[in-house]
């Protein structure tokens, strides 16, 4: 009688402590832990003739990691980015193989975009730019920060010719004309971004660049029928809504990083994500 007593006590136990337990366990925070590395001339002593093989293995690290964080980021799973440390990363793998294009090719996916930090990318696709001598994508990549974030035009149209004249094609010698008079961000950012998505070889990279197109195609088709409400009402629009209201859109776009657009006070389209992971670093909008 006793053992079933206890036994019963402790399957009532269990019940009880069960539920919040698995609660805790799903609801738990998430580690998503990048890591940290020696120096970089300490890293070029230790590996040699293998600094090649050594960067590679770190941008192994790096594309693993920001993969997880994406994927945790589409399961509603907020993980903050480890982006200074992430850049740290990224520079050493430069230090030790400036040939290795995949470190300027993540750089670019990430930086100017999530952290606004465009000088420190550019800083490193001019060692790229230096060292792959034959390679159009480099400069095409300076050329299009100083346009769109930097809005040097001039600057920009010298490094999409260089990337013209590598590569002998004339889509980017039709860039460098159009960084001159073109003053449409967002089109830019579109052409840009559609151009890295066909290229693109890694899968979390792909997706990056992805989400950030369908952010701005949502701000496009925005923008576009605030245009068309001026033009009908005289008046630029209070809200997004109201373009609703007034049958202007039929929809309204989602933000794919979870934030709500708005109109700001010269009637530009916002977001209230600005178009980053909702990590708290500083990024821009549209």
């Amino acid at each position: 009688m006793t053992r079933r007593v206890v036994c019963f006590l402790l399957v009532l136990a269990y019940s009880l402590l069960i539920v919040p337990f698995a609660d805790l366990q799903k609801n738990r925070p998430i580690e998503v832990k990048l890591g940290y590395l020696p120096h970089s001339q300490l890293l070029k002593i230790s590996s040699g003739e293998h600094c090649s093989t050594t960067a590679a293995l770190i941008v192994m690290r790096v594309l693993f990691y920001y993969g997880t964080v994406l994927q945790k980021l589409q399961e509603n799973v907020v993980v903050r980015p480890e982006f200074l440390n992430l850049f740290k990363t990224v520079q050493t793998a430069v230090d030790l193989d400036p040939y290795n294009m995949d470190t300027y090719y993540f750089a670019q996916a990430v930086f100017p975009w999530d952290v606004a930090r465009v000088n420190e990318v550019n800083y490193l696709l001019e060692q790229g730019v230096r060292f792959r001598t034959w390679d159009p994508f480099v400069p095409f990549y300076l050329g299009f920060n100083h346009a769109y974030f930097l809005k040097d035009y001039a600057r920009a149209a010298g490094y999409m010719q260089l990337a013209a004249e590598r590569s002998g094609s004339k889509f980017y010698a039709q860039l460098a004309a159009r960084y001159f008079y073109e003053s449409e961000q967002t089109s830019l950012g579109l052409a840009f971004l559609e151009t890295m998505i066909r290229t693109a070889k890694d899968k979390a990279v792909r997706k990056s660049y992805e989400l950030r197109r369908d952010a701005l195609l949502a701000t496009q088709i925005i923008a576009e029928a605030r245009d068309i409400y001026r033009t009908k009402y005289g008046k630029l629009p209070s809200s997004p809504i109201e373009l609703l209201q007034k049958g202007v859109l039929i929809t309204l776009p989602e933000d794919p990083y979870g934030g709500s657009f708005y109109f700001d006070e010269r009637g530009k389209v916002r977001t209230t994500s600005k178009l980053v992971f909702p990590s708290g670093e500083p990024g821009g909008g549209s």
